[in-house]
Parts: C-alpha cells; structure tokens; sequence
C-alpha cells in the first residue's frame, strides 16, 4: 500500500510540474557539462591572455520562454528554417532581461541551416545591434576572412551569440562608440535556451565558440579560455536534447585577436583542427 501511494504521489508531482513547465528549470538546475573528447595537436601553444573568472550559474524561472519543444529527431531543411524563423520572432520580441528594453534591435543570428559548422560569440555590438545581424563589425570582417581560410563562405555556415541583445557598457547613451560589454550572468542565463535550441534546430557537426564567454558557457564554467583551447569536447546542452552527437571546441574572439594579433597564430590552429576533421583543405592562395 505505502509503495503504491508513493508511485500515485510521484505520478501526480509529475504532472504538476508538466504542467507548470517546472521540468525544464530542473535540468536547468543540474547543468550537463561537455566532456572532453581525445584529439588533441602536440603543438598547440595555449596563450593565457584571453581569460574569464566569471562563474554562470543558471537562473531559476518559473516559466520559460515560448519558443519551440525540445528536438529529439533531425529535421528536414524546411523544417529548420521554420523553427528558426520562429524562434528567431521570439527572440525579437523577447523582454526578459534589461537588454530587451535598451537594444535597438534584437540579433537572433543567420547562416546555412544545414551547415556542418556553427560559430558562437559573446554578444551583439554596435554594428550588429543597428544591422540586426552577427558579426558585421570589425571583429565580423575579420571572422569572414576566418572562414574564408577554412575553405568555407558565410554563407555556409551559421553565426550566432550566447546574448541576442547588445550589452552596452551605458544603456542610457546606445549612441556612444566603444560601448560595448560582455553579457552578465543574468543575461546569459535568460538567452541561454535560445542559443541552446538554435544548436539542436541546426545540428551541425562542430560548433567553434569564439572567446571565453561563449566557451565557458557552453564547455564549462570553471576553466579559462586557455585550459579549454585544444581539444574537442562533446556537446550536452541543459534545455533540449541533441538529435545527433556535436562537438564544441573554442578558439578567441575576433575581436581578441584584433587586439592581440600574435594570438592569430594559435586561432588558426584551433581552425585547424575542425579543417581536418572535414576534410577541409583551405582556401586556395
């Protein structure tokens, strides 16, 4: 009798929390980190420079974001861009976090919805928050010329960021030049499920996460860009559940190496590392 009122108690907290949509905050609260995977160059150099000590930690919501149901199977090309443009409306009209009130616009990100590759950022900066789209900036032409060099266009892969809005330094005057900022705790928390289903939509074979923010979110939050550099990592997201196996691994920021261009050489091993997995043989000079 006690053992079948425990499984009649159980059964109806499940449905309570179904019903509340308490069960995606749950895998919220126990995080799945990527693991790291064996395949690691014996002469990559692993500079220091490019370092965060913040920790993210999730945030508990009572109901999330509505956006599309978490994929369980690969879908077809059309189906993609559906659920993309969907969640790409959502994104737009999103007020979660103080971003939603200062940004100009959202940037939910672009590219190839069937691509192999996918690029994750921090945040959108001043360009992007005017133009609506990834990495059209400085750091942008840049990260061009990046995916050039890896035999591949823009056009064939997908861009996006942790943060869908502009995290500037001074809300109050969006606009000053050199205003902007990496997003918080907060505001990555609030964006994270979109990152996360834009990923699992996709599918592609690697995903690059360019900079620490972007790294640390997604791989882990205790290491710095330098001890994640090198390696590939498999993929576990907190909100959704991958259709098929993808592998992250990090690199700098653009926007790091235009400050820093000696780091350009280290960048480009870490590319190198997706190019031989693909197959990829670079850019013709």
């Amino acid at each position: 009798m006690a053992r079948d009122s425990l499984r009649r108690l159980a059964a109806e907290f499940k449905q309570f929390l179904t019903a509340q949509g308490e069960d995606e905050w749950i895998a919220a609260a126990a995080p799945r980190r990527a693991a790291a995977t064996v395949c690691t160059p014996s002469d990559t150099t692993t500079p220091q420079g490019d370092t965060l000590t913040v920790e993210f930690q999730q945030k508990k919501t009572t109901r999330e974001m509505d956006s599309p149901a978490p994929m369980a199977k690969t879908m077809s090309t059309a189906q993609k861009t559906k659920a993309l443009q969907t969640l790409a409306e959502t994104i737009r009209n999103c007020s979660r976090c103080p971003l939603g009130s200062t940004r100009i616009q959202a940037v939910p990100g672009e590219g190839n919805v069937d691509t192999e590759v996918m690029f994750v950022g921090e945040g959108p900066g001043f360009d992007e928050d005017r133009q609506g789209r990834p990495f059209v900036g400085r750091a942008g032409q840049l990260l061009d010329k990046m995916i050039v060099a890896m035999g591949l266009t823009r056009e064939k892969v997908f861009i996006a960021n942790i943060a869908k809005c502009h995290p500037m330094i001074d809300p109050l005057h969006p606009e000053k030049h050199g205003n902007d900022r990496a997003p918080n705790a907060q505001e990555i928390a609030c964006c994270r499920k979109y990152i996360e289903q834009q990923i699992a939509i996709i599918c592609p074979k690697y995903v690059i996460a360019l900079g620490g923010v972007a790294a640390k979110s997604l791989i882990s939050d205790a290491k710095s860009l330098g001890a994640l550099r090198g390696q590939f990592y498999d993929l576990h997201l907190d909100s959704v559940t991958l259709p098929k196996p993808v592998q992250i691994i990090a690199t700098f920021h653009p926007a790091a190496l235009l400050r820093n261009p000696g780091w350009k050489k280290d960048a480009w091993t870490d590319l190198q590392m997706v190019m031989d997995q693909l197959g990829l043989k670079g850019a013709r000079k």
